[in-house]
C-alpha cells in the first residue's frame, strides 16, 4: 500500500488542519509527544510500584494504601497518554493502521484494560485484608504478574513503531 493509501477516514484525519499544523510546526508535535511520553511514564510507574508489591516486594508497606497513592496516578496518566496518543495518531493515521507494532500496542492496552478492569472488580474489594507483610492471593500475584508484562511491552511496541 503507498503512503498516501489507506481508509479514507484514516487520510481524512492526516489531511485535517490540526494533523497539518502539528507535521508543520516545530513545537506542537514535540509537546504532544512529551505528553504522551509524560502519561505513560506516570502510568506504567504507578503500576509497576503496584504490581511489585502485589508481587511481594516492597513488604511492610499497605497494599491498600499504595493502591489509594498508585491508582490516581496511572489512572491520570492514561488519561494523558491516550489524549496524546489520539492527537499523535492524525498525523499519520494511515501509516499507524498498517504498522504491526502500533496494532500490537493497541492489543496490549486493550488486554491492559481488561486486566486492570479484572482486578478492579474481582480482586481489589479484598485489598484491605491483604497483609501488609506478607504476599497477597495468589490470584492477585498472577494478575500483578500479567500487568507488568503488558505494561513493559506497551512502550517497546510504542518505540519499535518508527522502525517498520
Amino acid at each position: 500500500m503507498h503512503a498516501a493509501e489507506g481508509p479514507a477516514w484514516a487520510l481524512a484525519l492526516e489531511h485535517s488542519a490540526f494533523a497539518e499544523a502539528m507535521r508543520g510546526g516545530i513545537y506542537l508535535y514535540p509537546a504532544i509527544e512529551t505528553g504522551h511520553i509524560l502519561g505513560f511514564a506516570c502510568l506504567i510507574g504507578a503500576i509497576l510500584v503496584l504490581d511489585a508489591r502485589l508481587l511481594g516486594l516492597g513488604r511492610g508497606v499497605s497494599p491498600a494504601a499504595l493502591a489509594r497513592l498508585a491508582i490516581p496516578i496511572a489512572a491520570s496518566g492514561l488519561a494523558l497518554a491516550a489524549a496524546m496518543g489520539v492527537l499523535l495518531f492524525l498525523t499519520e493515521a494511515a501509516a499507524y493502521l498498517r504498522n504491526p507494532f502500533f496494532l500490537a500496542k493497541l492489543g496490549l492496552i486493550a488486554a491492559g484494560l481488561v486486566n486492570i478492569v479484572l482486578f478492579h472488580r474481582y480482586l481489589k474489594p479484598g485489598i484491605d485484608a491483604w497483609p501488609a507483610d506478607g504476599l497477597p492471593p495468589p490470584r492477585v500475584r498472577v494478575s500483578a504478574a500479567i500487568s507488568a508484562a503488558i505494561w513493559i511491552a506497551v512502550p517497546i511496541c510504542g518505540r519499535l513503531i518508527a522502525y517498520v
